[in-house]
């Protein structure tokens, strides 16, 4: 016998995948010019000019044996210092490297901090909209995901529902701030009001409660007075999932960290746990080259300026078009309520006009739709016209 709950997971790929992998046909169809994929989160700006020329470097200066060969399982100790130098220097949290731990991405960053502090029949909460993946992580791990709904304004957490969805068995609350799929960011505000309730829960369990941070958008927000605080400022038992897919352009090579409050009740254990569920998972030693580059290019990020421009395009456009938009304030993505009530045939109806988005209802919010523009600005310019005759077939 197989394990049939990952053949399925094998056989259906996330609606994301579906529509990128569509996407990819239609263009080998009528050609790549002709479809506007605003399917997958997928970088459109170079990488810095650091990155080539750090791997440049490291190639040359560093011997092949050293370069290629295995780091610490949890990731070399001088890149480790390097990074937690870096976010002292930044959010002076007393980040030391014994308590970083080196990931293959986001994604394996959240597989492992889930792993190692749920049991059997916990309970996680995350607000939604949520990164779809959250609830395969979370049941990996042996746990639930409980999804609880934001302001349907603002997409904030909805703190009075929050409350209800406590029970015995929560163990832990994911955040996702700069949000996928709303662009939301959440303010301080926010997250001392989500500190004093996690503290107040965890009293009255008698038992921690975690806050998990995803942040691989933290260094995409457009304005100035946006600011995103970082959580182990504010809460002690606090763990920081990290990937620099966005911050400098690699998502394809898949790099990022977990960073636990030295804060944390039974910090050393805690860490302890994050590494043994990294060794369970089989995701020891991140890429060795690409562990080099980061702690090269630590306080670098790649130009997100053109992922203003193409915010502030598309969204003053379909404003003006008659759709309702989520104004985001980070990430690279546009929450978009959909035409009709089924998100999943208005998507369709979309092709029609070579226009391709993703449901929202994958995301935990019936009736909205993600558009990634994380594209070039010409792309949106072109798309224009494709998203104003849909709105008007809708208007007939």
């Amino acid at each position: 016998m197989i394990n049939e709950k990952a053949m399925e997971l094998g056989k259906k790929r996330s609606v994301i995948r579906e529509i990128f992998e569509y996407a990819k046909a239609r263009s080998a169809e009528i050609g790549k010019e002709n479809v506007f994929d605003f399917s997958i989160g997928n970088p459109s700006v170079p990488a810095p000019d650091c990155v080539n020329e750090e791997i440049k470097n490291i190639v040359n200066e560093m011997p092949s044996v050293l370069l290629h060969g295995y780091t610490s399982a949890q990731g070399d100790a001088s890149v480790r210092k390097t990074i937690a130098d870096y976010i002292n220097r930044r959010f002076d949290c007393g980040m030391t490297p014994d308590l970083l731990y080196m990931t293959v991405g986001a994604a394996a960053s959240l597989t492992i901090s889930l792993k190692a502090i749920c049991l059997e029949g916990d309970e996680v909460v995350t607000f939604a909209p949520y990164f779809t993946e959250y609830k395969v992580f979370a049941e990996n791990a042996g746990a639930k995901l409980v999804v609880v709904d934001s302001d349907p304004v603002s997409f904030q957490p909805d703190f009075e529902k929050l409350e209800k969805a406590f029970t015995e068995k929560t163990k832990a609350i994911l955040i996702n701030s700069p949000n996928n799929p709303s662009g939301a960011v959440y303010g301080e505000e926010t997250i001392v009001r989500l500190a004093k309730t996690l503290k107040k829960y965890s009293e009255k369990f008698g038992h921690t409660v975690y806050l998990i941070a995803d942040e691989p958008y933290r260094e995409l927000v457009y304005d100035k007075e946006t600011v995103v605080p970082y959580v182990m400022n504010y809460y002690d038992d606090s763990i920081v999932c990290y990937s620099y897919s966005k911050a400098l352009s690699l998502p394809g090579e898949r790099i990022g960290y977990i960073a636990v409050c030295p804060k944390a009740d039974r910090v050393g254990d805690l860490y302890a746990a994050v590494c043994g569920a990294g060794r369970s998972l089989g995701f020891v030693c991140a890429p060795a080259l690409f562990q080099y580059l980061v702690a090269r290019c630590v306080d670098k990020t790649a130009d997100i300026g053109v992922y203003k421009e193409n915010r502030d395009t598309l969204l003053s456009a379909l404003t003006a078009y008659g759709y309702r938009c989520v104004k985001p304030d980070g990430a690279f993505y546009l929450f978009v309520q959909a035409m009709e009530e089924d998100a999943y045939a208005f998507c369709e109806r979309a092709k029609k006009y070579e226009l391709l988005f993703v449901p929202g209802d994958d995301f935990g919010c019936k009736g909205w739709v993600r558009i990634a523009y994380c594209v070039s600005p010409d792309m949106i310019r072109r798309a224009l016209p494709s998203f104003e005759e849909l709105a008007k077939e809708y208007r007939k």
